[in-house]
């Protein structure tokens, strides 16, 4: 299974059908946003190739390949004001896998190691992320990679009749 990290540069239809497709996808939409009821779990999201445009200034964003098929992205935000912990440098992490066929499979294993070894090398201190608390699969994961929990954001996101906290974690790069 050899996963590879690709820049997306350009805002193009194609990507932008695909990631609206996953992010609004009943099976994994409430992993991606955060809500604040349960109307705005289910409303649509249209993002445009104006609005990916936009997204390019502000975030690195890595296309996710299982072989030659695209899975997943994986985006930084360059000290994101909304980091925890606003250490100088630090990078905010945003991953989804949009495909069924990249679940559970160790692909997100395979692009985060693939990211941090990048972002070490940059010269990055720190990777930040935010993984609701009822994600206990990507808390298990994350935690597996060397990530540790620094704080919790209660009632967070709305899912499954409740509110649930936002665990923030973190991994040293240098």
């Amino acid at each position: 299974m050899p996963i590879s990290l690709v820049p997306l540069r350009e805002a193009s239809d194609a990507i932008v059908e695909t990631f609206n497709r996953w992010n609004n996808d009943p099976a994994i939409v409430h992993l991606i946003r955060p809500a604040r009821s349960e109307a705005e779990l289910v409303a649509e999201h249209q993002m445009t190739v104006a609005d990916l445009t936009e997204r390019l200034d502000t975030h690195d964003i890595f296309l996710i390949y299982d072989d030659d098929r695209l899975v997943g992205e994986v985006n930084v935000i360059y000290d994101a004001p909304h980091l925890y912990d606003k250490e100088r440098g630090s990078a905010w992490l945003g991953l989804v896998i949009g495909e069924q066929t990249g679940r559970g499979k160790g692909v997100g294993t395979a692009a985060l190691t693939l990211l941090a070894d990048r972002l070490r090398a940059q010269g990055v201190p720190r990777i930040e992320l935010g993984v609701f608390g009822f994600n206990e699969a990507a808390h298990r994961l994350y935690q597996k990679l060397g990530y540790h929990e620094i704080a919790r954001i209660e009632a967070f996101t709305y899912w499954d009749g409740q509110f649930w906290p936002d665990i923030r974690m973190e991994k040293r790069l240098d």
